[in-house]
């Protein structure tokens, strides 16, 4: 049936022998075309059938996504194309992901565990190097001083040595205090609170020297980079050394040995220097083999993750179908297209034949009065149309579906409010960039915006292509008008006249015969003709839009079978809106035609104060007042019409349908308590006559008041092309044009910069947003609340071809 309405629908029960119904929902999950019902909603997940079979592929997805996160940490990527069947066994590849998993945590604690090593020996080198220049520039002040001394000695004697000196060089070297040091690392964002700490506690008896380590080094701790001093504490007592041993526990400063023995710290720095070496080789091949490992799981992974979300997906939908009594087939219900039974059937065939069964699959029709899904074809350009429309409301089984004209109305309402055909390119060009490289954008991740660019990519050149169209209409290039069509029809009355209106101007060529003559362009009477023509536009562009509602309104009355709306709903609110505002729509275009100067809010407004007035100088066309006082009479009489006849008819219909059922057979009460829907009643025993009136009254002051703001609601298209016009207009003449005379070629680049990026920016992007929405607006609001119930759900079926969207 097309777009125009949804495909006819039917409700199935599939009865599938146990051997063959795994590869059956396989199957139909590759057709897409089946949507289950859950015949076990009130079990728990843990208490269905598969629920051990789920939790399996669960585990294998864990893997996955483990695989995934390591082949992102080495910077690789899953190929895009995987090598292998995809008729992989499940149990063969649950057995292979084990052994990867196994074998991958293998190679990860054993890296871990070389690259702490490695870390903890490069920071152990480290503080040899500075500490050792600390004791060797110590040792070098210290024997420079001693020379110091033994030269004093010689030259002036114990005279002039001071009694402490003398006293120090006395004492019994076995006597003199011996210093301990402890030696390591501090990150240096805490080294100043550590100085402190340490200070504190030993009462300043502790010397601290520290050394800035150009760069950052890898913390054999947490693996991340830190950017750390090397220090060294001189102390005395082991009551200071247990302290400080504490505080670099606290502040997580790494603590290394050190000898004071120039020998064995040339020793100690080779001996590090040869491990670093060892341990460098070894993790370079212990990352190959990873970066190997990692390679041959890439190639099959998108492989592997398909079949593992297939078969999870498989036995959450086996969960659904309830187990016979037999308990040796399982019983599903859902709903399908009627075009596809015959696919159906075939592939539960297929599956008998495959998993070798004995026994076939039943395919049995249920009768049911249910409501069922919603279920329009789509390809890729109907869909993005049809999803403006989804997003208000999915369509009521087989209604009147607006997706249809929406592939015309909507781009055509945006681009009268849009219409520059200059910019109309623009939006072309950028949309076909999207539309040529779809194939390499659809397999890719985008952002955000990116990607509902993408998705809107058919919309928006459809919104581009009517722009060009409104545009050469308007005569607008960035608003600049062209003699595109052929020269204007007015001239000058003679050489001398300059800003002139159109009364200066004669009529010297036949009209113009496309859209507005582009000499209207720059003349002070440009705005009121250009305003005068887009608001009566507005009016007839609207009024014909909503006529289209209310007649698909009696399209699907007539489908239903709901005689009652059709004469006591469509006709009415017909006469209505036609008496009113189709009969505004005629004075319009009588006056363009004619050259009248009458006055239409005159004429308008004066045939409700005054409707026998004569017109004088208004009047259009023999007849007006007659048809005035004709037209009024006739929406005041559609008033009553759309509201009291229709809950008396539905109160009588349902009297009739209800006469004798007291004596009517037990089992068949059921069937007669149903209500028709097509009657619009309420499925009630008892019809509640207040409350359809009331819900009557409601709908027809709704569309009364409606009429009036719904049509002055049109005139949104007038103001916003207005406004997207002198957007463009100020920004071609206060900016490119003023740059452009002066003769300076800075100024001429800077104005040309603004220019574009002003277009880009404000008419391009905001301008186009801001028209979307408001055509949005006229379709959800004014068009689609004349006819579109849209209270039905959508048809999903269970398919593979979703599965590549998903994130785990």
């Amino acid at each position: 049936m097309d777009l125009l309405r949804s495909e006819p629908m039917q409700l199935v029960q599939l009865i599938i022998p146990n051997e063959s119904a795994r590869r059956t929902i396989f199957y139909l999950g590759d057709l897409g075309l089946f949507q289950f019902n859950d015949l076990n909603a009130s079990k728990s997940p843990f208490q269905r059938t598969y629920a051990a079979q789920i939790k399996r592929c669960g585990e294998m997805a864990r893997k996955l996504r483990f695989f995934r996160e390591q082949m992102a940490r080495a910077g690789l990527s899953p190929s895009s194309h995987s090598l292998g069947t995809p008729d992989f066994d499940l149990d063969n590849l649950e057995v292979k992901l084990g052994e990867f998993e196994v074998e991958l945590l293998e190679i990860k604690d054993n890296n871990e565990k070389l690259q702490r090593n490695y870390s903890e020996l490069l920071e152990y080198k480290l503080v040899l190097e500075k500490v050792g220049e600390f004791f060797h520039l110590a040792q070098s002040i210290a024997a420079a001083h001693q020379r110091e001394l033994e030269v004093q000695q010689n030259g002036e004697g114990y005279i002039d040595t001071p009694l402490l000196l003398e006293q120090e060089m006395t004492t019994d070297p076995t006597k003199q205090v011996k210093l301990g040091y402890i030696s390591g690392l501090v990150p240096r964002e805490k080294s100043m609170a550590f100085e402190r700490i340490l200070f504190r506690s030993t009462r300043g008896n502790v010397y601290l020297r520290q050394a800035v380590i150009d760069g950052s080094v890898t913390d054999p701790a947490s693996g991340d980079k830190v950017e750390k001093n090397v220090f060294v504490i001189f102390y005395s007592g082991e009551r200071a050394k247990e302290k400080i041993r504490k505080i670099c526990e606290a502040f997580g400063a790494n603590r290394y040995p050190f000898t004071d023995d120039l020998g064995k710290q040339f020793q100690m720095i080779t001996e590090v220097s040869r491990k670093l070496s060892e341990l460098k080789t070894t993790i370079d091949m212990g990352q190959v083999h990873g970066s190997q490992l990692l390679q041959t799981i890439g190639h099959q992974y998108e492989l592997w993750n398909l079949l593992v979300k297939k078969e999870k997906s498989v036995y959450h939908t086996l969960n659904m179908l309830s187990v016979d009594v037999t308990k040796k087939c399982l019983v599903g219900e859902g709903w399908c297209p009627v075009f596809a039974t015959n696919q159906i059937q075939s592939v539960m065939q297929k599956a008998t034949l495959d998993s070798k069964s004995q026994i076939e699959a039943i395919f049995h029709v249920l009768d049911t009065k249910e409501a069922p899904p919603t279920y329009f074809r789509t390809n890729k350009f109907t869909s993005s149309f049809q999803e403006i429309v989804d997003a208000y409301g999915v369509a009521k089984y087989q209604e009147a579906n607006p997706g249809v004209y929406t592939i015309v109305t909507f781009p055509f309402l945006f681009a009268v409010m849009f219409g520059d055909w200059g910019h109309g390119i623009c939006l072309l060009l950028a949309t076909l960039y999207f539309i040529i490289r779809e194939k390499k954008f659809s397999g890719q991740k985008l952002g955000d915006i990116v990607e509902m660019t993408f998705g809107g990519r058919y919309v928006i050149m459809m919104m581009a292509l009517f722009s060009i169209y409104t545009g050469l209409i308007y005569n607008e290039f960035f608003s600049v008008p062209f003699e595109l069509f052929g020269p204007s029809a007015y001239g000058c009355r003679d050489t001398s006249c300059r800003d002139a209106t159109s009364i200066g101007l004669v009529k010297v060529r036949d009209t113009y015969p496309f859209g507005v003559d582009p000499k209207w362009h720059g003349t002070r009477s440009e705005l009121p003709f250009l305003n005068s023509l887009k608001m009566k536009m507005s009016i007839l562009l609207g009024v014909a839009q909503m006529n289209l509602g209310i007649i698909l309104s009696y399209f699907n009355a007539k489908f239903f079978g709901e005689s009652i709306n059709i004469w006591y709903q469509f006709v009415p609110q017909m006469i209505f809106l036609n008496s009113l505002f189709g009969y505004l729509s005629l004075l319009i275009i009588v006056k363009w035609y004619s050259g009248s100067q009458a006055d239409l809010y005159h004429v308008m407004i004066y045939m409700f104060l005054s409707p026998t007035d004569d017109l004088g100088e208004n009047q259009l066309f023999p007849g007006q007042k007659f048809l005035q006082l004709l037209l009024l009479l006739s929406a005041l009489t559609a008033v009553p019409w759309m509201l009291f006849p229709k809950p008396l008819l539905l109160k009588k219909q349902n009297e009739e349908r209800h006469q004798g059922q007291s004596y009517s057979v037990l089992h068949c009460t059921d069937d007669n308590h149903e209500i028709e829907p097509h009657h619009g009643s309420h499925g009630h025993e008892e019809f509640d006559l207040s409350e359809v009136f009331v819900h009557q009254l409601i709908h027809t002051i709704e569309f009364v008041l409606g009429a009036v703001s719904n049509t002055a609601s049109y005139l949104r298209l007038w103001a916003l092309s207005l406004a997207h016009s002198e957007l463009s207009s100020v920004f071609y003449d206060k900016v490119l044009l003023l740059a452009w005379g002066f003769n300076s070629l800075i100024i001429r680049i800077v104005g040309m910069a603004v220019f574009i990026f002003a277009t880009v920016g404000v008419l391009l992007i905001m301008e186009t947003l801001s028209a979307f929405l408001h055509a949005l607006r006229l379709h959800w609001v004014e068009f689609q609340n004349k006819f579109y119930a849209g209270d039905g759900f959508k048809f999903s079926p269970f398919s593979f071809s979703l599965l590549r969207e998903e994130d785990e």
